[in-house]
């Protein structure tokens, strides 16, 4: 999809970028290829080719990090199916307090990973492993999880970072990340359906208590939430696709 996307181009937005579709420019090659583009002076023509050519090059060498800045966050998903081998799910646990990171979990092609408070939740090895990654999904990260984790861990993270929480809404998948999943027919195991972030800074008080049984429990709550992660963003990316893209290609009916 990102090679399909043009609204990275200064002045570009989404009526523009869909008469291009429309017009059979579906791909940067198609855009380059053609001497004039119909509505488009030449100067401005030459300018776009030079942006298109530089993201080229930026894909080409895996530079995620260019597109996050000349895409807006809503539009990151556009980035999914290009680097979905070396995304990373990721969701924390809390005691609730403005500062009370208990648990990092991340899920990716590699299995899913747990940083928990006073194990091994250290800055320098939870910012390795998310130098790994090419793209962060999340669900409200970008409200919750990450300004956690920059504000307790000092962890900025300058990649690619699909919210599906807002990523969601733009298919009418609204609510929290529990009630998403039922609205697209995920279920959870029986021991943790129905648990939620309350029960979570429950289960590590019971922890911190002597109950080691109770972050079993947590970390295994936590793991699905980020393997649900990647449930969701298949889905999504594959419904935005279809309604972004596909719609407006010539022909699709």
């Amino acid at each position: 999809m990102i090679e399909n996307t043009f609204i990275l181009l200064d002045g570009i937005g989404d009526v523009t970028e869909r008469n291009l579709w429309q017009s059979e420019v579906v791909t940067w090659d198609d855009f380059l290829s053609r001497r004039g583009i119909e509505k488009m002076s030449a100067v401005r023509k030459k300018k776009y080719d030079r942006q298109l050519m530089k993201a080229q090059g930026k894909l080409e060498s895996g530079n995620s990090s260019y597109f996050s800045h000349k895409l807006h966050y809503k539009e990151h998903w556009r980035l999914y199916e290009k680097w979905e081998n070396e995304t990373c799910f990721l969701d924390i646990e809390t005691t609730g307090f403005y500062h009370g990171i208990t648990m990092v979990g991340i899920y990716s092609c590699d299995g899913y990973r747990s940083f928990v408070r006073g194990i091994n939740l250290e800055k320098d090895m939870l910012a390795e492993e998310l130098r790994k990654y090419k793209i962060l999904v999340t669900f409200y990260g970008r409200a919750f999880d990450m300004p956690f984790i920059e504000r307790e861990l000092g962890i900025t993270v300058d990649i690619p970072h699909i919210d599906l929480c807002f990523t969601g809404k733009k298919i009418g998948l609204k609510g929290g990340l529990k009630k998403v999943e039922v609205q697209v027919g995920i279920s959870r195991e029986e021991d943790i359906c129905g648990l939620n972030g309350l029960d979570a800074v429950r289960l590590w008080n019971q922890y911190m208590r002597g109950d080691e049984e109770s972050l079993d429990l947590l970390i295994r709550y936590n793991e699905a939430d980020t393997v649900n992660l990647k449930t969701l963003a298949d889905i999504m990316y594959s419904r935005l696709r279809e309604e972004t893209f596909l719609r407006w290609q010539v022909g699709f009916e």
